[in-house]
C-alpha cells in the first residue's frame, strides 16, 4: 500500500521544518562559538550551546521517528487504525518541531544582539 496523501503532506512539512530548524541551529552554534571563546565561564552562553546541541539531537531523532512511521504505513497490510495513529504521531511531532523552531529563532535573535 502506498503512503496516504495526508501522511505524505505531513512528512513533507516536517522535513521542511526540520531542515530549517537544523540550518538555523547550526548558524546559532556558529554565532555562539566566538562568544564562548571570549567568555568561557558565562553560564548563559553555555546554556545556549547545550540547548542548540540538544536541538540538533532532537532533529536527528525526529527524522528517525518519521522514517519508522513511513515504514509502518508502507506495509501492504496496514490498517486504517495504524494510518490514523501514524497521522496523529506525525501531527504531534509537527507541534514539537514548530515549538523547537520558535525556540531556535528566539535564541538566534539573542545571539545576534550579543555580537
Amino acid at each position: 500500500m502506498s503512503t496516504p496523501s495526508e501522511i505524505k503532506k505531513l512528512i513533507e512539512r516536517l522535513d521542511r521544518e526540520l531542515t530549517f530548524t537544523e540550518q538555523e541551529t547550526r548558524e546559532g552554534i556558529n554565532l555562539l562559538r566566538p562568544l564562548i571563546s571570549r567568555f568561557p565561564d558565562n553560564l548563559r552562553l553555555i546554556r545556549f550551546f547545550s540547548l542548540l546541541n540538544n536541538i540538533l539531537l532532537f532533529v536527528e531523532i525526529s527524522r528517525r521517528r518519521i522514517q519508522a512511521i513511513i515504514e509502518r504505513v508502507s506495509i501492504s497490510d496496514v490498517t486504517a487504525e495504524e494510518i490514523q495513529e501514524s497521522g496523529e504521531d506525525l501531527s504531534s511531532l509537527l507541534g514539537q518541531v514548530l515549538d523547537t523552531k520558535i525556540e531556535v529563532v528566539t535564541t538566534i535573535e539573542v545571539l545576534r544582539k550579543l555580537q
